[in-house]
């Protein structure tokens, strides 16, 4: 399985694996297996309609009834945020391949490949260029410039936030005299965690709350904000 790193705004290196070809197509058949079961059900309805329809009204909303089929990956991933129930089932899920949230255009722009590279021609072309690219793509994902991670493990996270400062290190906001240990230690954490899941509300309401505790009004971005308290906090207690 590769491995993969992405360093954030924030400047924090995150280290996650790309999903191997085996989930990717496992998370695929489970998709497939919901999807017959669906059809199997609409084969029931639309005998049930023949007998009440002409042929003409039961073709159009067969049609219809097959919608959820045809744009059965693309609803889902925009719905769940990169994630098929088969994604779900066996912990992947789609984002950009710097980390960020995939956008609902960039699960267009797969949704639409995916005839060329896995239904029209050949899902001998989607396994191929998994196979074949650095960061196991097939073509929907390359051009849309995005991944499938495995999600089932924890991300690593390795940051820099409290290590020794240098010497002529000047302290932004001098206020954080006003947290302890404990409130510092709580706030490493929340940042953490906003960052391995890249949940940036969270991170947000972090810094507002940071900001109340300070009694400060900064400007920083959320995320460097918050590492530039915890970078002063290191300072001063430091006894620098």
């Amino acid at each position: 399985m590769s491995n993969t790193s992405i360093n954030t705004a924030q400047n924090v290196n995150i280290n996650y694996n790309i999903s191997s070809l085996g989930y990717r197509i496992t998370g695929i058949l489970i998709d497939l297996v919901i999807m017959l079961v669906y059809l199997i059900i609409l084969g029931y309805i639309e005998n049930g309609m023949g007998q009440l329809f002409d042929n003409f009204t039961t073709f159009g909303l067969s049609q219809l009834l097959f919608l959820p089929i045809a744009f059965y990956s693309l609803f889902f991933n925009v719905i769940f945020n990169g994630r098929t129930p088969g994604k779900f089932v066996v912990g992947t899920k789609v984002v950009k391949i710097d980390g960020s949230p995939a956008t609902w255009s960039d699960y267009l722009i797969t949704w639409m490949l995916r005839l060329v590279d896995i239904w029209v021609i050949s899902p001998g072309i989607g396994v191929m260029s998994i196979i074949f690219s650095d960061k196991n793509q097939r073509l929907g994902d390359m051009a849309s410039d995005t991944i499938v991670i495995d999600t089932r493990k924890k991300t690593k996270i390795s940051h820099t936030i409290l290590e020794d400062v240098k010497e002529d290190y000047e302290p932004t906001f001098l206020t954080v005299n006003l947290l302890n240990d404990s409130d510092v230690n709580e706030i490493k954490e929340i940042y953490r965690l906003a960052g391995e899941s890249r949940d940036y509300e969270t991170l947000k309401m972090l810094r507002l709350k940071v900001e109340s505790l300070l009694q400060v009004n900064s400007d920083l971005r959320d995320g460097i904000f918050v590492r530039t308290v915890l970078k002063d906090y290191s300072y001063l207690t430091q006894g620098n």
